[in-house]
């Protein structure tokens, strides 16, 4: 089922989300844990081609949950190489890195809920904001395919992800709700089930033909096509899973928690973890490089962390906000 999009408001807008459902949760391995303080900004000073501010970062909040680190979203859809990354905030401030270029963000506005993750364009040329009342808000070459700003949500929003066409995206809710807008299609979700944790974010497989659903538990969620390879629902968990990505391929996913420890399934490949090292702040959410090598994981206060299959391959240092005051904790990694 699509969900019911909200009228765009200029230049951008808040909403709010409903949701709907069915299905099935289960277990896997676990590969990391740990927490305290460490120095993010000087992960790879060699690597660092500074950063570009706009706007303000900001916070997600727990929801009554207590996982209040917020979560992202982290589509693989092609983004002008691998040589950048955007840092998203709950109050829409956006952070350029690499070669990523700023188009604009909602971190001078007033919001009525705050942004909880955000997803490239597949040019790279654009991005979305997704909001926690189910507001999205579009940059650059992003079209706006409608909310969930109109509607009363059982649950609040805690990320999205674009359709492998850009054309399209879902909306995911804490509770399980699937929204789909544009060219996304629906294929099920777990808003009528009652689930052990809640939902911290979810991404689409290769061809936009089913999607995934990660709850704080590490428990995973298949719907269309994707397919299941494993999950931490039945493992005892140090700190809870706050965000997931799928492989290039989509025939694997992995999952963050907010100590650092990265669960991998599939045709994953484990690189490394901050799991059982000291942190300044927790994760907040994962990306998965292109071409499946390698993955960057980013804290609250926008400390990033890369890592890789090689000395050449996967995830590069591009800089962070490790260093920096932000007015807002991160929520998200594009």
């Amino acid at each position: 089922m699509a969900g019911i999009g909200a009228l765009r408001r200029n230049p951008l807008q808040s909403a709010v989300g409903a949701l709907l459902a069915v299905g099935l949760i289960v277990s896997g391995s676990l590969l990391a844990g740990g927490s305290g303080p460490f120095s993010n900004s000087a992960y790879d000073p060699q690597c660092n081609y500074g950063y570009d501010y706009q706007g303000g970062a900001g916070y997600g909040y727990g929801y009554g949950y207590g996982y209040g680190y917020g979560t992202c979203n982290n589509d693989y859809a092609p983004q002008q190489g691998d040589y950048g990354y955007r840092l998203i905030a709950s109050d829409g401030g956006v952070f350029n890195f690499g070669d990523r270029q700023f188009y604009g963000s909602a971190g001078s506005l007033k919001l009525n809920a705050p942004v909880v993750g955000g997803s490239a364009t597949v040019s790279g040329k654009g991005y979305w904001a997704f909001a926690a009342d189910g507001g999205v808000f579009s940059y650059g070459d992003a079209q706006f395919f409608g909310s969930a700003g109109s509607l009363k949500l059982n649950k609040p929003i805690v990320g999205g992800s674009v359709t492998p066409t850009g054309l399209g995206y879902w909306l995911f809710a804490s509770d399980g709700g699937v929204f789909s807008y544009g060219d996304a299609k629906f294929w099920g979700s777990a808003g009528s089930l009652k689930l052990n944790q809640p939902i911290v974010g979810g991404a689409p497989n290769q061809l936009g033909t089913g999607y995934y659903l990660f709850a704080a538990d590490g428990g995973v969620f298949a719907y269309g096509s994707a397919q299941f390879y494993g999950s931490a629902g039945s493992l005892k968990l140090n700190k809870p899973v706050v965000g997931g990505t799928v492989t290039p391929s989509g025939a694997g996913y992995i999952m963050v928690a907010s100590d650092g420890g990265v669960f991998a399934y599939g045709d994953a490949k484990f690189n490394g973890s901050m799991g059982g090292k000291p942190l300044n702040k927790p994760m907040v959410g994962i990306r998965a490089t292109k071409d499946g090598l390698g993955y960057w994981t980013v804290a609250s206060d926008g400390g990033i962390f890369a890592f890789l299959s090689g000395t050449t391959t996967g995830a590069q240092f591009f800089g962070s906000t490790g260093s920096m005051t932000l007015n807002k904790p991160i929520v998200g990694i594009l």
